[in-house]
């Protein structure tokens, strides 16, 4: 009764979405937003997946030829035009993502001759690294959803662009770096420094990539990303995954659940990884906790950033139920064990930050309202996480 209870709310949520951001019924200027797309698409496909109605695989496909059709073209009220990427109409077309993808923000990038504004800069256009992976991810799902090897094609491309662009060599030398945004024709960097887990979201979702090229058996047709892999894993050493940022810890989780997913098909080795991400993830845990901003009132929260927190907590649980079915792929595993039920005590989390979230005068408050789109996708992701969570 209650999942049929969360599938109809996330039908209502993502149906209201798509009016408001004029997926359907189509409007002539839709809304479309790289990050909030991206789960969006996961969020339909999983409704396709629960219940076999195509429609939710039509507003699937329509979302991705909205996202490309816009946001890897430059702006309206750019004096540039076309494809991002400089391909002719035709190529574009068949390449929409290998000059990247736009952010969707209202502000146009700032030019070369703007002073750097930090809390402008969170409002204009651009590129960031984070948002790329998580449509990497949304083009993958589509591929193995409805078996149409073009749109992993798609997301090796923007993968392969991203890493050549966004991946540099600091003037004084030593370990590559990722600028955190560029502008939009990807040209030159709007904001230098590195997030957190960039290098992290590049190595996973590379490999997940690569491995359903793997998968393929017409594998020696596709691009691979096998140098960008081994590009990522040595920018990767030595980092510290460490955040007590709820939405950062949930991204951790949902990386964890990936990774035990490949090492289950028998793809990825690596379960050091898995366990220093489920450490990483206790010590911000027990750090959120410790603060407890979930007592805070409603104006002073941010819902997406709590609701990434519960999707990594869903994903936690379904990390617990794998490793459970499957103990052979996790051999001596009985301090990853340990690690999973200490991780399985905050699952109430999940139901705390949901009901809130459900709450009519919480979707009321300016904070709820202020990042309508993504908090309302957000929300319906952690009510049905499978579309999302699953390679």
């Amino acid at each position: 009764m209650k999942q049929n209870t969360s599938l109809s709310m996330v039908h209502e949520i993502m149906t209201e979405f798509a009016n408001l951001t004029g997926l359907s019924p189509a409007r002539k200027a839709p809304r479309r937003y790289l990050w909030t797309d991206a789960f969006a698409v996961c969020n339909f496909l999983d409704l396709y997946l629960q219940t076999s109605d195509d429609k939710y695989k039509n507003l699937a496909l329509l979302l991705v030829d909205q996202v490309h059709n816009i946001l890897g073209r430059y702006r309206e009220n750019d004096s540039r035009t076309g494809w991002i990427s400089g391909l002719d109409e035709q190529d574009g077309k068949m390449h929409p993502t290998k000059g990247g993808l736009r952010i969707g923000k209202n502000m146009n990038e700032r030019s070369p001759s703007d002073p750097f504004d930090e809390n402008l800069e969170w409002d204009r256009d651009g590129q960031y690294y984070h948002y790329l992976t998580k449509w990497m991810h949304a083009l993958n799902r589509m591929s193995r959803v409805t078996t149409d090897t073009t749109y992993n094609t798609w997301a090796i491309e923007l993968a392969k662009t991203a890493h050549a662009k966004f991946t540099y060599v600091p003037s004084f030398g030593g370990q590559k770096c990722i600028y955190w945004k560029m502008s939009i024709d990807l040209s030159r960097p709007l904001v230098q420094s590195m997030g957190q887990h960039d290098p992290l979201d590049g190595f996973i979702t590379y490999t997940q990539l690569q491995m359903c090229v793997a998968d393929d058996s017409k594998k020696s047709l596709y691009p691979d990303l096998n140098e960008e892999i081994t590009d990522m894993a040595n920018i990767c050493k030595g980092k510290s995954w460490s955040t007590d940022d709820p939405l950062g810890i949930g991204g951790l989780l949902c990386d964890a659940y990936k990774v035990a997913q490949m090492i289950v098909s028998s793809y990825f080795e690596q379960t050091d990884l898995l366990e220093t991400l489920l450490d990483s993830s206790l010590m911000g845990l027990e750090s959120f906790v410790r603060m407890n901003p979930l007592k805070l009132p409603v104006d002073y929260r941010l819902a997406f950033r709590e609701l990434g927190l519960s999707i990594g907590t869903r994903a936690v649980q379904k990390l617990h139920g794998l490793i459970e079915e499957k103990p052979a792929f996790f051999k001596e595993s009985l301090p990853l064990r340990k690690r999973i039920e200490m991780l399985m005590q905050y699952t109430p989390l999940i139901e705390i930050i949901e009901n809130f979230w459900l709450e009519h005068t919480s979707r009321e408050a300016k904070s709820w309202m202020d990042h309508r789109d993504i908090n309302m996708v957000m929300l319906a992701t952690s009510l049905a996480p499978d579309g999302f969570l699953t390679l």
